[in-house]
């Protein structure tokens, strides 16, 4: 799909999709309660619709397709709930590993066998018994282990102690899962590298899904690299549980500033730094859209904190070196967890960007369509996450064709 903008003028309310972060823990929730729980706003996300289906499914077999927090939910609620399950999804999901959760689980009293590779879906739940009230499991992985645990915990018939082992990654999504249950009457403590759920119920309740700043993080960009920006984006809260608000910050850096208005934020071009800094360890969702935001603005970067994109939908580290060096910029790669950005900038003249069946390679990239023609290839990737993605950006006056 090409994509241009003719005008670089962005004018408009942006109607944002809902977030699937706290959609899918608050679904998680809504099944696990005994009382009723009236949720509004579920985003129409893919993962989350995966989600309610499957948590409505009889079936044996749970498909995720390319889920990964759907898998890594469904595996914990599967097993809390003695349901036997095969967990199962695309292939790539089947090269994402699942063994630290699997371990954890399997310590609690999970009957859990993997199907073809140790450590890697496709497994099988065949049946729990609580044995233990604790569990020791690594925080620099992937917080969303850490949330799968936390979701189904009240549930357990002894509560569970979680003990985190090193430094804890992506520390705001834990958070969000502990405000959400606590929302619903969920009471826990959290005294330095322990969390303590005492077995209880979730209560009745109702909650309304805020919109997505992961989302929103690529208004920002398109205000960053637009002439023109008077973008208003709808349903956020200043208060946010979630993590992703750290765009924010991020953005003062770049150009943009927030003011919080009773509906929504709205953003103004402003001056931007000399250099750009970040430590994306809590929010590594926003590193795309800000390394080819950096690149595309010609500004020096370095950015830290990245060691989760090696295993996420692609490996987004090398797909961002890769997609960027067609732009005419390499980018500096150190390690696992840190991208340095150089003086420079880009040159746009419509190049053809390798989503790499990730959806928000797609999203981070096509603002950069303000400094020239683009082509995104499958641009059907966004359902995963933002089905309205094209559509809110022609309303915005970018052309696709």
């Amino acid at each position: 799909m090409k994509i241009h903008h003719p005008s670089k003028s962005v004018k408009l309310d942006v109607p944002l999709v809902s977030s699937k972060s706290e959609s899918n823990r608050a679904l998680i929730i809504q099944a696990s309660a005994t009382e009723e729980i009236q949720l509004s706003n579920i985003s129409m996300a893919r993962d989350t619709q995966t989600m309610m289906r499957l948590l409505d499914s009889s079936e044996e077999t749970l498909d995720v397709l390319d889920a990964g927090t759907t898998m890594r939910f469904l595996t914990a609620y599967a097993s809390a709930n003695n349901r036997k399950s095969i967990m199962t999804g695309t292939p790539r999901m089947q090269d994402r590993p699942i063994g630290i959760l699997v371990d954890a689980l399997r310590s609690i009293g999970a009957n859990i066998e993997y199907l073809k590779k140790d450590g890697y879906p496709p497994h099988q739940i065949n049946s729990f018994e609580q044995s233990s009230d604790t569990v020791t499991i690594r925080g620099d992985v992937s917080s969303q282990y850490i949330s799968a645990l936390l979701l189904v915990a009240p549930t357990l018939p002894k509560g569970l102690k979680i003990v985190l082992e090193g430094e804890v990654n992506s520390k705001p999504y834990i958070l969000m899962t502990l405000s959400l249950m606590e929302s619903f009457g969920i009471k826990y403590t959290w005294e330095g590298n322990e969390i303590i759920v005492a077995p209880q119920e979730y209560k009745s309740g109702a909650y309304t899904i805020e919109s997505d700043w992961s989302g929103a993080s690529y208004w920002y960009s398109i205000a960053a690299l637009s002439d023109v920006a008077e973008i208003k984006i709808l349903n956020l809260r200043e208060n946010s549980l979630q993590g992703d608000k750290a765009i924010v910050e991020m953005m003062k850096q770049l150009g943009v500033e927030s003011t919080f208005e009773a509906d929504g934020v709205r953003l103004t071009k402003t001056a931007r730094a000399d250099k750009f800094f970040f430590d994306f360890t809590h929010c590594p969702d926003l590193a795309q859209t800000i390394v080819a935001l950096v690149a595309a603005l010609g500004m020096e970067g370095r950015m830290i904190g990245l060691k989760s994109l090696r295993i996420k939908e692609t490996d987004r580290i090398a797909a961002l070196y890769n997609e960027i060096k067609k732009l005419g910029l390499e980018i500096e790669v150190i390690g696992d967890e840190e991208i340095i950005v150089p003086k420079g900038g880009i040159t746009i003249d419509g190049q053809s960007i390798n989503t790499y069946e990730d959806h928000r390679m797609a999203m981070a990239f096509a603002p950069l369509s303000l400094l020239g023609q683009l082509e995104i290839d499958e641009p059907e990737v966004v359902e995963k996450s933002y089905p309205s993605y094209w559509k809110d950006l022609e309303t915005a006056g970018f052309v696709t064709e």
